[in-house]
């Protein structure tokens, strides 16, 4: 169960991505087309009907698609991420699943006389805000990234299990990879139907997760639940299903319901980036699930890396302050945090779990007592706190984001001197400290193995290989932003955490179940993932 999720976060992050590029043009775009600043600033390059205005009115639009598509993009993605073989096949057979099913449903619900208004009629019963429009199909389910993960999911089962079909030889061009989109659209037919008497009572139970929040929120103890969210997110970090957590609340009725601009809007992501590219921020809930991240992303986990700094041998100090300080810039810019978590998670377990997940998920409640309203792509970072923060901010828009910086001026010495006094308290030997080693291959070891005439890289792919139990044991290798993601046949053969972080240079390994493995290499895990692959010939 633990491989399947696992194998299913990986998937999760191909849509997961693109995020920070439509984040980016949206934020770019909404902030600087908002009537409130423009008017403000008496900007008058800015104003309505200029140039500049029309280009970031496009800008806004093109961001906006991404966020509104993300179905589509999840059923591709889990589609390219499970299928053993011929992904782009899957691919094309999940879009096809997604359309059919989305017609069928719509064809359905016409033809049974369900719709009423914007509402469901199933059984009697009205059933409200679950109708939408999905890629000119209208009046479907919204049934936002569920609907793609039921159309991915559905679609790489028939992939996996007739991709190699063999038929007559009179049907031999429909044979193999062209027979999955085929049987992939009969399928979509009839689940798409069986969908329409299912979701309303599936949408219901979302809805009142999501009611509850909000009851939560109204009531005043709306910062129970982000204090919990933190908590938990926090601490799935360590096997990777983190995004299995979160995005339910980030994308679907789950995280809440708002109605903007005449528009229902799913889940807090979703809520948030409608709020900005409209200009209105009163729809969106402070129990976000979102913007808890900034404090202990940007302040607390860097003034960490610093006090690991302090701690290291005076012979240590140059190689493990170069190592600390560009994880600890990764985590301020861009909110990519899992290089420093690893580095001080496999040295004292305590440390991760009783200091770090606890004060992550004060982190979450103090933003919602305070009522921030600022959003992110997919993490906290200076480059999100400065578009969907700051500049919001300056328009007049209420968000509060100064108290980010407020709060994580008090967040960056709780976590130097917790981290400097546990540390020497508990004798935890992390980076450069007590002759430890310092998990980098430093530029004078690149320059040999180059002079030697090999290519730097080779010898240490190599060695990865033999770390998972050679070619014949790697099944399949991935990777997400901070992570190589492999599958093998047998965990027990792969070398275990402390020669892969002496040797490999990695921050730690994770073997989750019998067949998963997980190397934490930080950003260069995607590159590592083309190396090895490529040596396997795959």
């Amino acid at each position: 169960m633990k491989a399947f999720f696992s194998k299913l976060s990986q998937a999760l992050m191909l849509p997961i991505a693109l995020l920070p590029a439509a984040g980016i043009m949206l934020g770019i775009g909404g902030s600087f087309t908002n009537q409130s600043m423009v008017e403000a600033y008496n900007i008058s390059i800015l104003q309505e009907g200029t140039v500049l205005n029309n280009f970031l009115q496009i800008m806004t639009a093109t961001g906006d698609i991404v966020f509104g598509n993300l179905p589509l993009l999840f059923a591709l993605a889990i589609a390219i991420g499970f299928a053993r073989a011929e992904k782009g096949s899957a691919a094309l057979a999940a879009a096809i699943s997604f359309l059919v099913m989305n017609v069928a449903i719509a064809k359905t619900l016409a033809v049974s006389g369900m719709v009423d208004g914007n509402t469901v009629v199933l059984m009697g019963t009205h059933y409200a805000g679950i109708l939408g429009n999905t890629l000119g199909i209208s009046n479907t389910l919204n049934m936002g990234v569920f609907g793609g993960l039921i159309a991915g999911g559905l679609t790489v089962l028939l992939h996996n299990k007739y991709h190699d079909v063999v038929l007559p030889d009179y049907l031999g061009f429909f044979a193999g990879a062209r027979f999955v989109p085929i049987i992939s659209a009969f399928s979509a037919l009839f689940y798409g139907i069986a969908l329409v008497f299912v979701w309303p009572y599936i949408g219901a139970l979302f809805g009142s997760i999501g009611a509850g929040l909000g009851e939560m929120t109204a009531s005043g103890n709306g910062y129970i639940a982000s204090f919990i969210f933190g908590f938990i997110e926090r601490s799935l970090i360590p096997v990777g299903l983190h995004h299995v957590f979160y995005l339910p609340l980030w994308q679907s009725e789950i995280g809440g319901t708002a109605e903007i601009a005449g528009h229902l809007v799913k889940g807090t992501q979703n809520i948030f980036f409608a709020s900005l590219a409209n200009g209105d921020y009163s729809q969106f809930s402070a129990t976000n699930f979102m913007t808890g991240k900034f404090p202990f992303m940007m302040f607390g986990l860097p003034a960490a890396a610093y006090a690991m700094y302090t701690l290291a041998d005076d012979a240590n100090k140059k190689v493990a302050g170069g190592l600390l300080f560009s994880i600890a810039l990764t985590a301020f810019l861009t909110g990519i945090t899992e290089p420093i978590e690893f580095t001080f998670l496999f040295l004292s377990a305590p440390l991760y779990y009783f200091i770090h997940v606890p004060l992550a998920g004060i982190s979450f409640m103090l933003m919602d007592l305070l009522n921030v309203k600022v959003g992110m792509t997919f993490s906290g970072g200076f480059i999100d706190f400065s578009l969907f923060g700051i500049l919001p901010g300056l328009t007049g828009t209420q968000n509060n984001w100064y108290y980010i910086p407020i709060v994580g001026a008090f967040y960056a010495p709780i976590y130097f001197f917790l981290f400097r006094w546990y540390i020497v308290k508990f004798d935890v030997k992390t980076p450069g400290r007590k002759g430890s080693a310092v998990a980098v291959v430093s530029k004078k070891d690149f320059h040999a193995a180059k002079a030697a005439g090999k290519d730097g890289s080779d010898p240490l792919i190599d060695q990865m290989i033999e770390a998972l139990g050679g070619q014949d044991n790697i099944v399949d290798v991935d990777a997400c932003i901070t992570r190589l993601r492999i599958s093998v046949k047998d965990s027990e053969l792969v070398k275990d955490n402390a020669y892969w972080t002496q040797e490999l240079g990695a921050k730690g390994l994770v073997k989750v179940g019998a067949t998963a493995v997980q190397a934490i290499y930080g950003a260069q895990a995607a590159g590592y993932k083309v190396a090895i692959n490529a040596k396997l010939g795959r």
